[in-house]
């Protein structure tokens, strides 16, 4: 009877955790299709990366440049801010950052989509940016935004969030998350909020061609 009892626990908390994961997988696929078929901004992956500090740090051997006090790094539509960052690049020319925030005040990321009047922005205690597999990883209370111009779409807080630039795929895990029980991205929990889409206007068309429509006293042309 106890084995059985196991396998029955064992069981259902299986069965508890899948419908989790399916939960937050459905929630993140209602969110890629609300968003559409647009990308992050491609060309950015090719523009020059400028970046202002108070301080740069060069080390040669390891071919790292650190940079601290207020940084700003710019790369296209790419805007990154934090309180320290570190940049390296490859033998190939692929670059690299990972941006710290202050203690009271997070590192920043803002990109623009691709052909659209969005932007995709976050914040994390760590950002990372990978060029080479294009991807941006919020680290502790992350939280990433999508944005119809200046007004907010949608929104996922959760301990881990990674943002794949080329394909606008993410990916969130709350376990990571350290933030205060009831404070925003609680621990252990990932949070997503939805905005749909505004539909087009109906009846307009329809109303314009009745406008130009008239009526007329023959059919076919002979007279009634």
């Amino acid at each position: 009877m106890c084995w059985l009892q196991w396998a029955w626990c064992s069981l259902s908390k299986f069965r508890a955790l899948m419908n989790y994961k399916s939960l937050i997988s459905l929630v993140l696929a209602a969110w890629l299709c609300l968003a559409g078929m647009a990308h992050a901004e491609k060309a950015d992956r090719n523009k020059p990366m400028n970046i202002e500090a108070d301080s740069l740090r060069y080390d040669d051997l390891k071919q790292i440049s650190i940079f601290t006090g207020r940084v700003v790094l710019t790369k296209g539509t790419i805007v990154i801010r934090g309180d320290r960052l570190e940049v390296r690049q490859d033998p190939d020319g692929f670059q690299f950052g990972v941006a710290t925030g202050a203690p009271d005040k997070p590192a920043f990321y803002r990109q623009k989509r691709e052909a659209l009047d969005e932007f995709i922005e976050g914040e994390g205690e760590t950002i990372t940016y990978d060029g080479k597999a294009d991807t941006v990883t919020f680290t502790r209370r992350a939280q990433l935004r999508r944005l119809r111009g200046s007004t907010l779409a949608d929104e996922i807080t959760g301990g881990t969030i990674v943002y794949e630039n080329l394909t606008d795929l993410f990916t969130v895990d709350g376990a990571t998350n350290k933030g205060p029980t009831g404070a925003l991205g609680s621990a252990g929990r990932v949070r997503v909020m939805l905005t749909p889409k505004a539909e087009p206007t109906v009846g307009a068309p329809a109303a314009a061609d009745a406008a130009r429509l008239k009526p007329s006293p023959a059919l076919g042309g002979v007279p009634q």
